[in-house]
C-alpha cells in the first residue's frame, strides 16, 4: 500500500508539472538583465514544420538587441529565432538564415506595447511580419526547408545551443504576453482577429491554454495595456 501511495502521488506531481494554464489577460515580466531568466515553452507536435506562424506582444525600453522569441533544435540553434537587433530593426530567423525589417524611427522613443507576428512557408521561402496590424515588405529565405520538430522553445533569451548558451547581453528585460503560434502561415484576416484577441484553431502554442516552465528571476502578473 505504501509503493502504490507514493506511486500515486508521483503520479499527481507529474500531471501537475504538465498542467496547462490559461493566461488571459496575464504577462510574463522580466525584472531585469540576465543569463538565466527564461520561460521554456512546451508543445507536442510530431511532424516537421513547412510553414509557421508566431505571434505575441512585448513591451519594453530596452534600446539594446534583445531576443522575442527563440526555437533552437539540435541541428540549428536558431532554426526559428524573433529577434530584434535595434529600435527600429526586427529580424526573423530560419535554420540559421536571416532577413531584417526596417521601420521608421520614432523621433522621441516611448516604450508601447508592440503587437508582432512572423510567418514563414517552405514552398515559397516568404517571410512575412506585421507590426501591431501592418503588414512589412515580404521577404523571403530557405525555400524548400522543412524544420525539426523536437525543439527548444525559450522566452527571455536567445539560445546559442540547444538550451542554453544564453548572453545577458540579447537577454529580454520587460513583458511578453499573448505569445501564439501555428503549424501554417495565418491570412490578413486571421492575423487580424489575432490582434483584436479573437480565437483560432489548431496552436501549437497558446496563452490560453499554456504548457510552460519558468527558470531564473520571471514572474506571472496580472497584464496593464496603456
Amino acid at each position: 500500500m505504501e509503493i502504490l501511495h507514493t506511486s500515486l502521488l508521483v503520479l499527481v506531481g507529474l500531471l501537475g508539472s504538465l498542467a496547462q494554464q490559461d493566461l488571459e489577460k496575464k504577462t510574463m515580466i522580466f525584472p531585469e538583465a540576465s543569463n538565466t531568466a527564461r520561460v521554456v515553452l512546451r508543445t507536442v507536435h510530431q511532424q516537421p514544420l513547412t510553414s509557421f506562424t508566431v505571434c505575441l506582444r512585448a513591451y519594453t525600453d530596452l534600446n539594446r538587441a534583445y531576443s522575442l522569441f527563440s526555437y533552437a533544435t539540435k541541428q540549428s540553434d536558431n532554426h526559428i529565432l524573433l529577434f530584434k537587433p535595434k529600435s527600429n530593426q526586427y529580424s526573423v530567423y530560419v535554420a540559421g538564415a536571416v532577413v531584417t525589417f526596417s521601420v521608421a524611427d520614432n523621433p522621441v522613443p516611448k516604450p508601447q506595447w508592440e503587437h508582432i507576428c512572423a510567418s514563414w512557408e517552405s514552398a515559397t521561402g516568404i517571410v512575412e511580419l506585421w507590426l501591431n496590424g501592418e503588414s512589412l515588405p515580404r521577404k523571403g529565405l530557405k525555400k524548400g526547408h522543412s524544420i525539426t520538430p523536437e525543439a527548444s522553445i525559450i522566452i527571455g533569451q536567445e539560445q546559442d545551443s540547444y538550451g542554453g548558451g544564453f548572453d545577458v547581453n540579447q537577454s529580454f528585460v520587460g513583458e511578453i504576453t499573448d505569445v501564439y503560434m501555428w503549424d501554417r502561415e495565418l491570412s490578413p484576416d486571421e492575423l487580424a482577429l489575432v490582434g483584436s484577441d479573437s480565437r483560432l484553431s489548431n496552436y501549437l502554442i497558446d496563452w490560453k491554454s499554456l504548457n510552460y516552465e519558468i527558470k531564473g528571476y520571471a514572474v506571472v502578473k496580472p497584464t496593464q495595456f496603456g
